[in-house]
C-alpha cells in the first residue's frame, strides 16, 4: 500500500528509472553507468600515473604544497561551511520536518537500532579514533591551542587538550555526515530517485540530474569518497604496521617487523584481500557482521582500559574536558586565530594543522559515510535519524577519547608510567609517535601486550569495514544509483581503493593522504552548501503533501481497515502506517 501511495503522491513526474541507461559488461558481472564509471576510472588512472611519474620525492613536495595552500587560503571557508551544516541539520530535527519518515509513512526499519548504530559508527570514525585518540591530546598538552591560552604541561593544558579533541571529533563532523545521509536517504527512498548525489539536486535541476550536471556531481562525489576513504586506510595500515612492530617486537620479542612504507603497502594488499572477501558477502553477510564485531571489540578494549587504567582520573577529566568543550563550542567553531597568528600566516597553527585538515577530511569522507548511513536508515523519522547520527556517536567519541587520551595525560600529570608517553613524544619524530602513541600508552597499564594485540586487530577490522562500506558507496555512484550491484563490481572497487591508498602512501606518506583529503573536500564543500537548500525544499514539499487533502483522503481509506494502525504527530500529520503494529519499533 505504501509503495503505491508513495509513488502516486510523492515521486516526481518523470519517466526515468534508476539505472535505466546502464550498460552490462562481462556477462552481467558489471552493471555500470556509461559516463560516471569510465570517467571515474580515467581520472583515477591519470592520478596514479602522474604520481608515479613524478616520483616519491617530487610527489611529496606537490602534496605538501597543495595542503599548505588550501589550509592558508580556504581555512576560513571550511570553518564557516561546517557551522552552516550543523545549524541546518539541527533545524531539520527540531522543526516540523522532524516528523517526516524516511521512505514514506509505511516504511519499515531494515536494521535494529543496535545494528544501525554499529554500522554507522564503524563506517564513520573507527580508524581515525584509533589513530588520533592518544596522539592528539598529547600534542595539545605539549603545545596547547592558542584559543585556551594555557601553559604547556599544566592541568589547564590537559583540559584544553581534551576540549580541543572533543571539538574535532564531536558534533561538527557528525553534522556533516548526518546532513549528507539525510539528503541521500530522503531523495532516494521518499522520491524514488537514484541513490547518488545527483538526486539531491532534483529540486533545482529536475530531469537534468540525468545529464551532464548530474554526471559532474557524481564524479566529484566518487573522488571525494575515494580519497577520503584512502586517507583513513593509509592511516590505519600505518598504525597496523606500528602495532605489529611494537607489540610483537618491543613488548613480546617474537617478531622484528620494520616500520616502512614498503611494509605498509604489503599490509594494504593483505588487508584489502580480506576486505574483498567480506564485500563479496554483501551488506548483511559481510559489512553488518563485521561492523557488529567491531563494536564489540571497541567496547571490550574501552572497558578494559577504563578498569585497569586511572578510572577516577578518566571520569574527572571527561567531565572537565566536556565542560570546556560545551562552554567554548561557539567560539571554538569560529576561531581562526588570525589576529594572533605569526606574520605571514592567516590561521593559528592548531587551526591550520588540525581543524582545517579534519573538516576537509570529514567533508571528503561524507559521501561515503553519508551514503552508507542513507542506505541503512530507511524507516526512521528525520528527528530519530538526526538524534541517532548526531548525539549518540558524539557521546561515544567523548567517552573513548577521555579514556585513551585521559590515560595518556595521567602519565604526565600523575606521574604514572614514569612519564614514558611524554618522553617518547619528545624523543621521537612526530610521524613515528603518531602511529606508536596508542601502543606506548597501553604498555603503561596491566596486560599491555594483550590490549596492544586487541588494538591492532581492531584497526584491521576497521580497515576491512571501511573498505567494504566504501566499495558499496562507490558502486552506487558508478551504477546509476542502483541499491544492489553485481558482486564482481564490489570486488573491483574494493581492490581499486587498496591500490589508490598504496599509491598515496608511497607518493606522499601521511602528508599525501592529508593533502588528498582536504583537496577533494574543497569542491565538495560547495556542493554540500547548495545541498542544504535542496534538502530544505524537498522536506518542505513532503510536509505540504502530508498536509494535503489528497493525502488525507488516502489515509482515511487506509484507516478504515481493522488491521491498520495510523500514527500521527500532534493528532495531525501522519508519521507512520503499519499493519496491526507500531511503526516505531525495531525489527
Amino acid at each position: 500500500m505504501s509503495d503505491g501511495l508513495q509513488v502516486e503522491l510523492f515521486h516526481p513526474d518523470s519517466d526515468r528509472e534508476v539505472g535505466d541507461t546502464n550498460k552490462e559488461l562481462l556477462g552481467g558481472r558489471f552493471d555500470i553507468h556509461p559516463i560516471v564509471f569510465p570517467g571515474a576510472l580515467l581520472l583515477i588512472g591519470l592520478f596514479i600515473a602522474i604520481t608515479l611519474i613524478l616520483g616519491q620525492e617530487q610527489a611529496t613536495a606537490v602534496f605538501d604544497g597543495t595542503k599548505s595552500f588550501i589550509e592558508s587560503t580556504f581555512g576560513w571557508f571550511y570553518l564557516l561551511a561546517v557551522n552552516i551544516f550543523l545549524i541546518t541539520i539541527v533545524y531539520f530535527a527540531v522543526s516540523k520536518y522532524g516528523s517526516i519518515r524516511i521512505g514514506g509513512v509505511e516504511a519499515e526499519k531494515e536494521f535494529s537500532t543496535f545494528a544501525w548504530m554499529a554500522m554507522l559508527f564503524s563506517a564513520g570514525m573507527g580508524i581515525g579514533l584509533m589513530f588520533f585518540s592518544v596522539t592528539e591530546p598529547v600534542v595539545y598538552f605539549n603545545s596547547p591551542p592558542a584559543f585556551f591560552g594555557a601553559e604547556a604541561g599544566t592541568a589547564a593544558a590537559g583540559t584544553a587538550a581534551l576540549a580541543q579533541t572533543f571539538f574535532h571529533w564531536g558534533l561538527s563532523p557528525w553534522a556533516i555526515y548526518g546532513l549528507v545521509g539525510l539528503g541521500l536517504a530522503f531523495f532516494s527512498f521518499n522520491r524514488g530517485l537514484p541513490l547518488t548525489f545527483r538526486s539531491i539536486f532534483w529540486p533545482l535541476l529536475g530531469d537534468r540530474i540525468y545529464g551532464w550536471p548530474g554526471h559532474i556531481i557524481d564524479l566529484v562525489s566518487v573522488f571525494a569518497t575515494l580519497f577520503g576513504l584512502c586517507t583513513s586506510l593509509g592511516l590505519g595500515v600505518a598504525q597496523v604496521n606500528s602495532g605489529i612492530s611494537y607489540v610483537g617486537g618491543d613488548m613480546l620479542g617474537v617478531i622484528d617487523l620494520p616500520i616502512t612504507t614498503s611494509i605498509q603497502v604489503v599490509l594494504i594488499a593483505g588487508i584489502t584481500f580480506i576486505a574483498v572477501l567480506s564485500v563479496a558477502a554483501g551488506l548483511d553477510g559481510g559489512v553488518k557482521r563485521l561492523s557488529t564485531v567491531n563494536l564489540y571489540l571497541m567496547l571490550l578494549l574501552l572497558g578494559f582500559l577504563f578498569i585497569v587504567g586511572p578510572t577516577l582520573f578518566i571520569v574527572g577529566s571527561m567531565a572537565e574536558g566536556l565542560g570546556a568543550y560545551i562552554g567554548n563550542f561557539l567560539s571554538l567553531s569560529l576561531f581562526t586565530g588570525t589576529l594572533g597568528a605569526e606574520a605571514g600566516n592567516t590561521l593559528d597553527s592548531t587551526v591550520s594543522a588540525w581543524t582545517v585538515f579534519y573538516w576537509g577530511w570529514w567533508i571528503a569522507w561524507s559521501p561515503f559515510v553519508g551514503m552508507f548511513i542513507a542506505r541503512i536508515s530507511k524507516g526512521r523519522t528525520v528527528r530519530e535519524f538526526v538524534l541517532g547520527v548526531l548525539v549518540l556517536p558524539t557521546l561515544f567519541s567523548v567517552v573513548w577519547l577521555s579514556t585513551f587520551g585521559g590515560s595518556a595525560l595521567a602519565t604526565a600529570l600523575q606521574g604514572s608510567g614514569g612519564g614514558a608517553i611524554m618522553s617518547a613524544y619528545s624523543s621521537m619524530e612526530y610521524a613515528t609517535f603518531e602511529t606508536l602513541g596508542m601502543f606506548i600508552m597501553l604498555e603503561q597499564y596491566p596486560l599491555g601486550a594483550i590490549s596492544g594485540i586487541l588494538a591492532t586487530l581492531l584497526v584491521v577490522t576497521f580497515f576491512v569495514t571501511s573498505s567494504d562500506s566504501g566499495s558499496l558507496v562507490i558502486d552506487h555512484l558508478t551504477s546509476g544509483g542502483k541499491h544492489d550491484v553485481p558482486r564482481a563490481q564490489r570486488v573491483f572497487w574494493a581492490t581499486t581503493e587498496g591500490v589508490v591508498a598504496a599509491v598515496l602512501l608511497w607518493g606522499g606518506g601521511l602528508t599525501g593522504l592529508q593533502a588528498a583529503a582536504i583537496s577533494t573536500g574543497l569542491p565538495f564543500a560547495v556542493i554540500l552548501l547548495v545541498m542544504c537548500y535542496t534538502v530544505y525544499l524537498g522536506l518542505d514539499n513532503e510536509y505540504q503533501i502530508l498536509e494535503s487533502e489528497a493525502f488525507r483522503e488516502q489515509i482515511d481509506q487506509i484507516s478504515e481497515g481493522d488491521d491498520m494502525v495510523v500514527d500521527r504527530t500532534g493528532g495531525d500529520v501522519v508519521t507512520g502506517v503499519s499493519e496491526g503494529g507500531d511503526t516505531t519499533s525495531d525489527d
